[in-house]
């Protein structure tokens, strides 16, 4: 495997030289990395679309056999695609002795900032077709022999530099737009919706997807224009944004919140999410199976008190209590039960389990609700949110001082024990992915990758982004929600090709620049 791709890095240094006239740059890239398409947008604004890498004979289709996580665990049904050296050479023997003949391959994870570079685990696939249809037929057969599996593109493997790519990068001089960064959802968080009608109702001149979503709204630390609207998952990257996007920094952030009643001071669970379910881990107070972040793991706690903001919409209704409050913090009724609406300006705060007897032998209509929220950097300082702060928790962290600083374990997107599956197919193996960043001139860089396009663009592992971003004279870098949700567009239309096959997909929140009153863009 080459470590750095000639093509990538020719790209690269052409996008990251800011003399470059857009007339000279067309015919500067030389053609194992030639630009498809750069265009300015606005003044200050520039989109790049980038073609490179290229297929060759190792990028082939194969069947891939699945491995019980007990050594002397059953084919039939198991689930992991990877596992110990032993059991794939098990594996391989019992497809012998059916008359298959199968590869044991060694799969390799990247050094992260928090992880060795070292064997992940070991992989048994059987065939080599240029088309998927080969390997669908292999795979029955497979299957057929009572072993359990799936088809695999190899350039996908995440570990081919000059796999085919196509990487659209916007980089933006905010100081020349005069315009802004800014978070965007639908009318309600709890409610997803497209890019496309996000640009379209704002005026915006592009944008980018953004958050993570489950249950139909983000997921993590959200911050808007100084309010916090979503928990945090603790620990884990975000980025900062503050005069618009004209500040820009990666880090880790925790938020706590707290309320007082009377004389007593609890821990509230989380702000504006379905109480009992914390997706993505990382909460507080008792979750089970972990506190600790573990990527799109969904961790659970029976006693927990959730804050409803009017920016939710309606909240869940179901068993438990809650106290509905004015503008002030000053209960209005206390309801056994939940669902009641969000007042103007107010909010609610449910309780289930034993934090719904608390709510119901403590808190009375009239009192006061005090509520306290602390957030904090990856250094344990405070973060004191100002009316133009905006936080987006999503992760992992990709650069840093101009340098790959991939946290994948404290980040969750690495497993803990016996089944890496989600590792190598999540953090290890290409996907499309979404990407924001700031240069060393201060322009912002949002960038996507297309992927799961065998032969056309295959999509990147985390680490890959992490370099490419690097490549692309990034300082500070964040990974954003990807796969299918990996969207950037403009005022015109989608710029990149969703993995979808239904298309651009509803998304949790987005990222748009909007330009200054009376700009328009293309």
């Amino acid at each position: 495997m080459q470590r750095r791709s000639v093509a990538l890095l020719a790209a690269a240094a052409l996008l990251s030289t800011a003399s470059v006239p857009l007339a000279e740059a067309r015919t500067a890239v030389p053609p194992a990395a030639r630009a498809a398409d750069v265009r300015e947008l606005a003044p200050g604004v520039t989109l790049t679309s980038l073609v490179y890498g290229r297929r060759d004979a190792d990028d082939v289709w194969t069947a891939q056999v699945n491995l019980p996580e007990r050594p002397d665990g059953p084919f039939a049904g198991a689930a992991m695609a990877l596992g110990p050296r032993e059991t794939a050479l098990r594996a391989a023997e019992e497809l012998r002795a059916r008359g298959f003949a199968p590869r044991v391959e060694r799969v390799d994870a990247p050094e992260f900032a928090d992880r060795a570079a070292g064997v992940l685990g070991w992989t048994v696939r059987v065939g080599a077709y240029g088309d998927e249809a080969g390997a669908a037929a292999e795979l029955a057969r497979v299957r057929a022999a009572g072993f359990a599996g799936r088809t695999r593109y190899t350039a996908q493997d995440g570990d081919d530099e000059d796999a085919p790519q196509r990487v659209h990068v916007l980089r933006v001089d905010l100081a020349a737009l005069g315009g802004r960064l800014e978070t965007a959802h639908g009318p309600t968080l709890h409610g997803t919706e497209k890019l496309t009608d996000l640009i379209a109702r704002s005026g915006a001149l592009a944008g980018i997807n953004g958050q993570w979503f489950y249950n139909d709204a983000p997921g993590g630390l959200y911050v808007r224009d100084g309010r916090l609207l979503g928990s945090a998952t603790q620990g884990r990257a975000g980025v900062r944004l503050e005069r618009g996007g004209r500040s820009l920094s990666v880090d880790a952030f925790t938020a706590r919140v707290t309320v007082r009643a009377g004389r007593e001071t609890v821990e509230v669970d989380g702000v504006n999410r379905i109480p009992g379910e914390i997706w993505n881990c990382g909460g507080v107070g008792g979750d089970l199976p972990t506190e600790r972040p573990r990527h799109d793991v969904r961790c659970a706690d029976p006693s927990e008190l959730v804050r409803f903001t009017p920016e939710w919409g309606a909240p869940p209704s179901g068993a438990g209590a809650e106290a509905v409050l004015d503008g002030r913090g000053r209960v209005i009724e206390v309801r056994d039960g939940r669902g009641a609406p969000v007042p103007a300006g107010g909010s609610t705060l449910q309780a289930t389990g034993d934090s719904a007897a608390w709510l119901l032998r403590t808190v009375r209509a009239g009192m006061v609700l005090r509520f306290d929220e602390r957030i904090r950097d990856g250094r344990d300082r405070t973060v004191a949110p100002g009316p133009d702060t905006t936080i987006l928790q999503v992760g992992p962290a990709l650069v840093r001082d101009g340098r790959v600083a991939v946290n994948a374990v404290g980040d969750g997107v690495v497993r803990e024990g016996p089944d890496q599956s989600f590792t190598y197919d999540w953090t290890v193996r290409a996907n499309p992915r979404s990407m924001i960043g700031v240069d060393g001139e201060g322009r912002l860089l949002l960038v996507v990758a297309d992927g799961r396009r065998p032969g056309v663009s295959e999509g990147l592992g985390i680490d890959g982004a992490a370099r490419l971003m690097v490549s692309l004279g990034a300082r500070q870098a964040l990974n954003l929600d990807g796969g299918g949700s990996s969207v950037l567009a403009t005022a015109g239309g989608i710029v990149n090709r969703p993995s979808d096959a239904a298309g651009e997909r509803s998304l949790g929140t987005s990222l748009l620049l909007v330009p200054a009153a009376g700009q328009a863009g293309s």
